[in-house]
């Protein structure tokens, strides 16, 4: 069992996990572990791609059942999930409209409008009562700053990147990022105890990431999140909580700390190691000298022999954490395409009033990179899945030219079957390869053993990246067009991408907002949305892209 490190007393506790395990299929993600997290702490959770941090969040937040053990969190629990939500709008609803009924003070309002027209319906007992209670209900909405709740939702909504534009746009029309922003931001406005967040700064910009960090840091609500935003996580939170072999340490700090204080723990434990080692080499010589058949010396060899084991069962203890598998993605060479791979001439595309982007032109030869960049909203997906196919413009064309096959990474994983698992969704791109061919390649990407006979489904938002890049991989397209393709790596993922496609011989159009990857990946040119101008890559181009 995992003990959490000992936290300041005096508060009340907020999360409490008992002998919890945590199980998908074969896989056993979290096996007989307790925690506790007390009000007002800043946690952040950490661990590989795959090693349950979505799934553990799921459990807590009543999304997934636990195999064993029990949680328990208060009512006021918001929970945001990593994959971009559907948004339960109602027709022609606006962003605003959406946003404000996240906050209880709405349905406190109708409740006193429904009071009001009581009070001009009714006499007597009946309507003394309604005035009793429209004037306790007014107390509480106005203390709760219900008449300041639309300021506040603006402000808030705001501070995570939709404009005053984007409010009164449809839910129906905004893009995946700005759902995830208008989701993040009806968790803050409606407020609570304990706020779950998985990758909340996902989709945003440097300033929107900075006010984020900026609320996290005053919220007197307690805090769970997971995030590969290195910066986040360094910026107000207090405990880490590591996930590794499926058991969970905790430590004292930010994220900083927490790479310090492992990497002297590791230091500690491999000089232990060693001294132990030692010392068992020292016995197992002594006990050669006792190597007569007499009954004295039978006694002390078993004695040493005892002194030995133990030592050896100490130093299973000290011994450094498995290493995991890391990402080795080399896109093999594709077949060579004609010299003129993609022709894109005054491409527009809207929905209903809402104009994506409008004349779009592009000219791209084998071996080019492109870079798309805009903000949330400005078609960037759309514009990648009009050049998939998946999506018809409104005017304009795209050809492909001669000899050309089309990759796409889409997002949302649009590609994998949910239902069915790791092996066969591979196996759909290559239907003649073998199984131990296929596991080969998913061995490439860390999905080894029981992974592969999981549910797609059922992988978390790391997993699912690899699994849609390795079915990239084995298509052996010449032209890939990438939306997003760093989501919800770990770094040494990222990096192992990044690698590959600098390797990588065919045509490349990207959308990302990783600068850090970009800056490294340096392509050639970029378009720049909703304007539709292409230009050269600069550093500067960097600016509009949020930092990892």
């Amino acid at each position: 069992m995992s003990v959490p490190t000992p936290i300041p007393s005096g508060r009340p506790l907020v999360l409490t996990l008992t002998s919890a395990r945590v199980e998908i299929g074969a896989r056993t993600l979290l096996k007989d572990t307790s925690l506790l997290i007390k009000q007002g702490e800043k946690v952040a959770l950490v661990g590989a791609n795959g090693m349950g941090k979505t799934t553990l969040l799921r459990s807590i937040a009543g999304d997934h059942t636990l195999t064993a053990g029990s949680v328990m969190v208060p009512n006021r629990t918001g929970y945001l999930r990593q994959e971009t939500p559907r948004l339960d709008a109602t027709d022609g609803q606006t962003a605003l409209d959406y946003l404000m009924e996240s906050s209880p003070l709405t349905a406190m309002h109708r409740e006193m409008d429904r009071l009001t027209a009581a009070m001009s319906a009714t006499t007597g007992a009946e309507l003394d009562m309604a005035i009793e209670q429209y004037g306790e209900l007014q107390d509480r909405f106005a203390q709760g700053g219900g008449y300041e709740l639309e300021a506040t939702a603006e402000q808030i909504a705001n501070g995570v990147g939709l404009d005053d534009e984007t409010l009164l746009t449809p839910v129906a029309a905004l893009s995946g990022g700005q759902r995830r922003k208008l989701d993040l931001a009806g968790l803050l406005l409606a407020g609570g105890d304990l706020f779950i967040l998985d990758e909340p700064t996902n989709h945003l910009d440097v300033s929107a990431k900075r006010w984020v960090m900026n609320f996290l840091g005053q919220t007197e609500a307690t805090v769970l999140v997971v995030s590969h935003d290195l910066k986040l996580m360094d910026s107000s939170f207090d405990r880490v909580l590591a996930l590794e072999n499926a058991q969970i340490d905790s430590y004292k700090g930010t994220y900083s700390d927490f790479v310090r204080q492992r990497a002297e723990s590791a230091a500690q434990r491999a000089h232990q190691a060693r001294s132990l080692g030692r010392e068992a080499s020292r016995l197992t010589e002594t006990k050669k000298v006792f190597s007569k058949g007499n009954a004295t010396h039978a006694a002390k060899r078993r004695a040493l022999q005892r002194r030995i084991d133990a030592l050896t069962e100490r130093m299973k203890d000290h011994a450094p954490p498995v290493q995991r598998r890391q990402l080795r993605v080399r896109f093999p060479e594709p077949e060579r395409a004609g010299d003129q791979v993609l022709d894109v001439t005054g491409l527009s595309k809207a929905f209903d009033a809402h104009q994506v982007f409008s004349g779009v032109e592009l000219n791209l030869r084998r071996g080019d990179m492109l870079l798309l960049v805009g903000v949330n909203g400005a078609g960037k997906t759309t514009l990648l899945r009009c050049l998939a196919g998946r999506e018809t413009p409104d005017c304009g064309s795209v050809r492909i030219g001669a000899n050309v096959k089309v990759g796409y990474y889409a997002q949302e994983h649009e590609d994998i079957l949910p239902m069915v698992s790791v092996l066969d969704n591979l196996r759909s791109s290559v239907p003649d390869a073998s199984e131990g061919e296929l596991r080969g390649v998913l061995g490439h990407f860390g999905l080894v053993g029981d992974v592969a006979a999981q549910r797609a489904g059922t992988l978390s938002g790391g997993e699912k990246t690899k699994l849609a890049l390795a079915r990239l991989m084995v298509a052996r397209a010449n032209l890939l067009l990438l939306d997003e393709p760093t989501n919800n790596l770990d770094p040494q993922s990222v990096e192992a991408l990044l690698a590959a496609l600098q390797h990588y011989e065919g045509t490349v159009v990207l959308v990302s907002h990783d600068a850090e990857f970009v800056s490294q990946l340096a392509p050639e040119r970029i378009l720049l949305l909703p304007e539709s101008q292409v230009t050269y890559f600069d550093e500067k181009i960097l600016e509009m892209i949020p930092q990892r």
